[in-house]
């Protein structure tokens, strides 16, 4: 190993303060990380996994690099007055001192050898000089030392090359730069390229503070580090991060070198605020002068005093001259501690080459979205193996491609067409015109002309930019409102400009590229009014001749919701309007709610999924003459949009897991004969059902549950408790199956098997083996009911098959669980006033009681009575409650009635778009809860508040626009009183959920029948 060499007594007169003159410049105000979603870039760190790995080059031919003046005169530019390799060099100008130069943060680590070359020649009309190429190391608590690396003499008249190594041993900062001993010399610098003898982009990179330094973490801005035992997580230090001078501002630490381009890194730090607060781990990456974000990790909320881990894979996608990971919050300037940094290199698994190939199993062409990292290494073979068309993620949106008026930037655009087209993969544009990514200017002084004009500049540029490369565009994507009466969205471009900007984006998209298909593109197409609301404008659009050619159905579903037999009404639904139709942005979240999250998913939950994938694509096979294509909404969990919405969490939602490796869900779509056993689960609550075969009043409270579809033949199936408990003299399990067989057989059955004994009953019988039941014809097959002499405890085994004599069968294997019986009321029809006085209106309501305790022993309680008029619920809440408190900030531990409304009493897992949550405090506070941010639910509650002498009083009003409210009418129903005490809710009582999840799941409330 070559030491580096004393410093010339020319160069020795360095001041120390100067040294803050090299490396990055403190106090750069930073955007904030991009969404997890969004386009990453490429990199002039590279790492090959040879003996000597290269970690950077620098040719200069896209800037600076992140090279800068070292001293106050200096000027360092990137010029194509001279270059060693390619067009550009580095050129240093205006020096006044010897030392004064260019210099860059090196991605160095200690203990590591490094090999440093450059080429260099004085430039035009300069004398003789010898350069140098020097290290100024300053090390943890110490002063500065300089280390000469390199020197040759230059001229004018040749390149000439410097070349040496260097190597440290204690944590320091370190600066290289470049210096000659004329102190006015000009001089050029090109194809500097670092190598190591080890690969630092594979070693990883750890920051514990226990050397109470800050361990190269430096501030973003002026935000104060200091490593101090207050701080620690482990050991004995942290580091503090304190007078931050906005939420971007705070600790930042350079790992350019660390990474290599096509390498996945796991990243991972323990953060910990004195006040709640959100924050994020991100990268900044530098291309010449260009920035850019990418969030890792959060934004994650912080509970005050707690430490919460940060942590995410990273894949960097891009040739970079500056890389590095910080940390901020989402807003505010409160400070936090950090400490326990990881970062890790992932070794790839290799692509398994021994199982089918997605695009094989498949009668249509199957696709996936995809970002310049899926362009790389594993992924990118993934991709060529399995799916036969891309869709760009986010990289030919507006934001990405259109900034600022007339200033295009197709970087990321190009370079994924280009991919695609090299390995023969058919592109589907996403998208041209949506509320959403869409710069501030296309909006910002607009009138109906401009807009207009905005847009079709636009859409004339970016699709003619890929006219014949690219086949089909979402030109439109999320126009529908399903809550407006009208079906509309009222986005900018609707309400500066109406229809006309979506006749006017498919109008100019024809002209662009006559031979795209053009679609328009929107989300919850499977439910039944937002289905509705597109066909209407579809076919309103279609009759006045714009082009619409295909309608996009984007499919973000969760592992139960919605049923498969939605999706399948959806397609045969637009099939009657002629056009194509495709699958957009398939992914399936393991999550029923938006709040819950898992550590580690479990392996029944993944299972789950492979069997919900399997029903999906056996609905796409069905359908396969109405669909072209069907795209999955990413390449692999790696890199899904669902591990930041709606919250930060775990949610693998595709066919292949974060190692790139097939999941059940890969096998749902290529091979069902591979899925592990699903075991399913069903409440059977009690219940009382009169067997004739003629469908019990009961069986309406519940939703049937599916039994997988297979060709024609489907089914869905209940049951009930019957009285007397499992032990009890008049006990039993009352059994429900609605069958779906236009072939009627006589030989047709269903046999219900509880705790391996097996109850069969034919389509055309009565009983069997001594027990009542009965079948009965109906338009679409035939029902059965039945009694089973099954005597149940804690859970029961079943397994449902329906078997078609002509050679169908299906079947549901599960656990049943006995619970309480579903509670039901009535509400008469009538409209009082909303003004917290129980006026005659009430009289004819009955009154229900809150006693099912969910938490505390006892507390506050509430009676409660509901009427119904001209689609408006009204509740009344009479609340016994002595001791009343506001004190906490959070609305559902103060005191207060919550009123839970499932209009079309669906009983699901989570919440559909108008099932709501509405809660009044004691003082007649409002706050409405829902899907995301209870967006289509959030203005229908009007309430009021009296105090009264024992508690309060809540009087509301609930519309319910979605729904036909009329006598018979099922809603699903449940109240709910919050006691607290100081700033603690102590107590929580209903009248029918004993689960304590009514905020996120409606499967347990209660029902409220309309009467006249």
């Amino acid at each position: 190993m070559r030491r580096p060499r004393p410093r010339k007594t020319a160069l020795a007169l360095l001041p120390l303060v100067l040294s803050l003159l090299a490396g990055t410049v403190a106090g750069l105000p930073a955007a904030p990380a991009a969404h997890a979603s969004a386009a990453c870039a490429g990199a002039h760190t590279s790492a090959t996994h040879t003996s000597a790995a290269a970690i950077a080059t620098y040719d200069f031919e896209s800037g600076t690099q992140g090279w800068e003046p070292r001293g106050s005169e200096v000027s360092v530019t990137a010029t194509s007055d001279a270059a060693h390799g390619g067009t550009r060099s580095l050129l240093t100008t205006g020096r006044t001192e010897t030392w004064h130069g260019a210099a860059v943060t090196p991605p160095f680590e200690k203990g590591v050898t490094y090999e440093v070359s450059a080429w260099a020649r004085a430039a035009a009309g300069q004398e003789p000089s010898t350069l140098a190429l020097t290290v100024q190391r300053t090390p943890a608590g110490g002063e500065a030392v300089y280390e000469r690396v390199a020197a040759a003499t230059v001229t004018d008249s040749a390149w000439v090359r410097l070349t040496g190594t260097y190597t440290y041993s204690a944590d320091s900062a370190l600066s290289l730069y470049a210096e000659s001993s004329e102190a006015t010399a000009a001089f050029h610098l090109d194809d500097i390229v670092v190598t190591a003898d080890t690969d630092p982009a594979r070693s990883g990179l750890t920051s514990d503070f226990e050397t109470a330094t800050a361990e190269g973490w430096t501030s973003r801005g002026g935000a104060v580090l200091t490593a101090e035992a207050g701080a620690a997580h482990g050991g004995a230090h942290g580091l503090a991060v304190t007078d931050r001078q906005a939420a971007w501002d705070g600790p930042s630490r350079t790992v350019l070198g660390k990474m290599a381009k096509g390498s996945k890194y796991d990243l991972s730090i323990w953060v910990r605020s004195a006040t709640a607060q959100s924050v994020s781990l991100a990268v900044e990456r530098r291309t010449g002068d260009t920035p850019s974000y990418d969030r890792v990790a959060g934004p994650r909320a912080l509970a005050a005093g707690e430490w919460t881990r940060l942590t995410g894979t990273y894949l960097l996608a891009h040739d970079v001259d500056l890389l590095s990971v910080y940390v901020e919050s989402a807003e505010g300037t409160a400070p936090f501690a950090v400490d326990d940094f990881r970062l890790a290199y992932i070794e790839p698994k290799p692509v398994q080459t021994d199982i089918p190939s997605l695009k094989d199993t498949v009668p249509f062409t199957i696709g996936a979205a995809f970002e310049r990292a899926a362009t790389l290494g594993e992924h990118a073979k993934l991709i060529t193996k399995h799916y036969g068309s891309v869709t760009p993620g986010n990289s030919l949106k507006w934001d990405a491609t259109e900034p600022a008026e007339g200033e295009f930037t197709f970087g990321d655009g190009d370079h994924l067409v280009d991919w695609a087209t090299a390995n023969g993969l058919r592109v589907r544009g996403h998208t041209l015109v949506w509320h959403s990514q869409t710069p501030a200017w296309v909006f910002e002084g607009a009138t109906k002309e401009i807009l207009l004009r905005r847009m079709e500049n636009h859409i004339r540029a970016v699709m003619g930019r890929y006219k014949g490369r690219v086949g089909t565009w979402d030109v439109v994507n999320e126009v529908v409102d399903e809550n407006r009466p009208d079906g509309l969205r009222r986005s900018p471009w609707f309400e500066i400009a109406g229809l006309d900007y979506i006749r006017t984006a498919f109008r100019v998209a024809r002209e662009v590229d006559p031979d795209a298909t053009l679609v328009i593109n929107d989300y919850n197409t499977e439910f039944p009014r937002k289905r509705r609301a597109l066909y209407d404008l579809v076919a309103k659009l279609r009759a006045e001749g714009v082009p619409i050619d295909a309608v996009g159905h984007q499919l973000h579903v969760n592992i139960e919701h919605p049923p498969a037999s939605y999706i399948e009404d959806t397609i045969e639904t637009f099939a009657r309007l002629g056009v194509e139709q495709q699958v957009t942005e398939l992914d399936v979240s393991v999550y029923t709610d938006f709040v819950s999250s898992y550590d580690t998913v479990p392996a029944e939950v993944l299972a789950l999924q492979g069997h919900r994938y399997r029903e999906i694509f056996d609905v796409f096979r069905r359908q396969a003459e109405h669909l072209s294509s069907v795209t999955v909404w990413g390449v692999a969990d790696d890199a899904t949009w669902l591990s930041t919405f709606p919250i930060t969490r775990l949610n693998p939602p595709l066919p292949f897991d974060d190692e790139l490796q097939a999941k059940p869900a890969f096998w749902g779509i290529a091979d069902p004969t591979r899925l592990p056993p699903l075991v399913r689960a069903l409440n059977a609550p009690a219940g009382t059902v009169t067997v004739d075969g003629k469908r019990d009043g009961e069986w309406d409270l519940l939703p049937g549950a599916p039994v997988p579809r297979a060709g024609d033949l489907s089914a869905s199936w209940q049951a009930r408790v019957a009285p007397g408990g499992p032990s009890g003299p008049s006990g039993g399990l009352y059994v429900l199956a609605e069958v779906v067989d236009a072939t009627a057989d006589k030989a047709d059955t269903v046999t219900f098997t509880v705790d391996g004994t097996a109850y069969r009953v034919r389509r055309g019988g009565t009983h069997a083996h001594g027990f009542r039941a009965h079948a009965k014809p109906t338009a679409t097959g035939y029902r059965v009911e039945a009694l089973l002499p099954a005597r149940i405890g804690a859970t029961a085994e079943a397994r449902v098959v329906v078997d078609d004599a002509s050679g169908g069968e299906i079947s549901w294997t599960g656990r049943l669980t006995p619970v309480p019986a579903v509670r039901t009321t009535t509400a008469p029809r009538g409209a009082p006033v909303v003004d917290g006085v129980a006026e005659a209106a009430w009289n004819r309501a009955p009154e229900i009681v809150t006693a099912t305790r969910v938490q505390g022993a006892s507390g506050a309680s509430a009676k409660v009575r509901a009427v119904w008029n001209a689609g408006v619920l009204y509740v009344l809440a009479r609340v016994t409650d002595p001791a009343l408190s506001e004190e906490s900030p959070d609305a559902w531990a103060q005191d207060s009635v919550e009123i839970f409304v499932d209009p079309g009493n669906d009983k699901t897992r989570g919440y559909g778009d108008d099932d709501g949550q509405y809660r009044v405090s004691f003082t007649g506070r409002k706050t409405v809860g829902g899907t995301f941010d209870a967006v289509s639910v959030r203005d229908n509650l009007t309430a009021t508040a009296v105090r009264t002498s024992g508690g309060y009083t809540v009087e509301a009003a609930i519309r319910l626009p979605t729904v036909t409210l009329a006598k018979g009418t099922l809603l699903g129903f449940d109240a709910q009183v919050n006691d607290a005490t100081g700033a603690a809710r102590t107590g929580v009582v209903t009248w029918n959920d004993p689960t304590g999840r009514a905020h996120v799941d409606t499967s347990r409330w209660g029902v409220l029948r309309l009467t006249s």
